[in-house]
């Protein structure tokens, strides 16, 4: 018994060996090879179990409230809301953009009347002034827990009566200089027109030509002796001009005298349609100019109307001339209104020519008369359009005064403070 069973593991071995080492064989042929990346897995696998196990130093206990001093905050938030023009808290605040500095809409309108051209803050050329909600919302919080931080009431009456709240508006682009005009150095003499030189271009020669003080000293003509026979000064360049030359012209309203040659669309009176208001090119010039709001005895709120509703249509100042122009024309008096209140006696800076009789014709005129013009007669162009019916109701239905330009009330407000 003992000898059949030490005889069957002998067998064993021996039968199986070859199919032992079959299995072997095949098993080492069909194992996969351990991935290239398989050590880097173990270690990322090591890592999350790291980043997983709570730190001793990072489970401290540091999440204890702090103490935040109401005040302080109040304080902090104040001084981050302060207008950039009168450093007080903002009241109704704009931004502009595109530099995002923001100011109250107040003092950022009255920079622009008082001839900005640019942000207040960086003078970068700006785009648009555009109201600020988020500021406005901030401003609300700061005042429910600080009341005291609020302006004075005459102060929001002051502001208010400059900006409405939620008024869109802009800055207007810097203006490039006019073209200087070639004026002679100061002398004591006067010097010769463009005409009295001899074989000059212009194509006609003065018949009484100016001694040239430097080749004839004997026989010049000083400068306070004013201009010489045949001659006056030009009202632009102020440089010497024949009376009768062919490209001198005269202003029938001031009665001076333009020489056509130095600057040639300044130094000119041309018909009256075809002028342009000096300095009052486009609406931007209208908002920096004083004189539109003294042409509305002060009245700020209908000139803010106005000058929306000239945005809003695109018209121009060129435009409201040619109409008030137009409108002058067809009244049986025409233009004697005008010129008794003697408007244009000071407007150019040299010696006029003799007066004529109010009811001349008068069909030529220089661009500073054609901006005397336009500021007369703007406040009356102004009441005729909202005639027209294009502006909203709100606006054409409210009641107008009996008296007039002549309001009492509107004088009253425009010379005395702002309460």
């Amino acid at each position: 018994m003992a000898d059949a069973v030490n005889s069957q593991p002998t067998s064993f071995r021996t039968d199986a060996l070859p199919l032992v080492q079959s299995i072997v064989t095949s098993t080492s042929t069909l194992k996969r090879r351990a991935s290239v990346t398989f050590t880097d897995r173990d270690e990322l696998s090591i890592k999350r179990a790291r980043e997983a196990s709570p730190d001793p130093a990072a489970s401290r206990p540091d999440d204890l409230p702090v103490a935040i001093s109401a005040q302080a905050l109040v304080d902090d938030l104040a001084d981050e809301l302060i207008c950039g023009c009168c450093s007080a808290l903002l009241y109704h605040p704009v931004v502009v953009n595109p530099c995002q500095h923001y100011f109250c809409g107040s003092c950022c309108m009255l920079w622009v009347r008082n001839g900005g051209t640019s942000c207040p803050a960086c003078r970068a050329v700006s785009t648009n002034v555009t109201p600020s909600r988020v500021l406005q919302l901030m401003i609300d919080i700061l005042l429910r827990h600080d009341p005291s931080r609020a302006r004075a009431e005459r102060e929001r009456a002051q502001a208010d009566a400059v900006y409405r709240p939620n008024q869109v508006f802009r800055i207007p682009p810097p203006r490039e200089a006019s073209p200087e005009p070639t004026i002679p150095p100061v002398a004591d003499f006067v010097r010769p027109c463009p005409h009295c030189i001899p074989g000059n271009h212009h194509g006609w020669m003065c018949p009484e030509p100016v001694p040239d003080p430097v080749t004839e000293p004997e026989r010049a003509v000083h400068i306070d002796d004013g201009a010489p026979s045949g001659h006056a000064f030009c009202g632009n360049c102020e440089n010497l001009l024949a009376l009768p030359a062919p490209s001198t012209s005269k202003c029938d309203f001031c009665q001076v005298s333009f020489c056509g040659i130095s600057v040639p669309n300044r130094c000119a009176a041309v018909p009256l349609v075809h002028q342009h208001p000096q300095g009052l090119t486009d609406v931007s010039d209208l908002v920096q100019s004083s004189e539109v709001y003294e042409s509305f005895n002060g009245n700020t709120v209908e000139v803010e109307y106005m000058l929306d509703y000239l945005t809003a249509r695109r018209i121009s100042p060129r435009l409201i001339y040619r109409d008030i122009i137009e409108f002058v024309q067809l009244q049986p008096r025409k233009f004697e209104p005008l010129l008794e209140l003697d408007i244009f006696a000071e407007v150019p800076n040299v010696a006029a020519g003799p007066d004529v009789p109010l009811d001349s014709p008068r069909s030529r005129i220089c661009r500073p008369c054609a901006a005397e013009v336009l500021l007369w007669g703007l406040r009356d162009w102004w009441t005729r359009e909202r005639r027209r019916g294009f502006l909203p109701a709100a606006i054409t239905e409210r009641p107008d005064c009996p008296e007039g330009a002549e309001c009492r009330q509107q004088r009253e407000q425009s010379t005395s403070p702002l309460r």
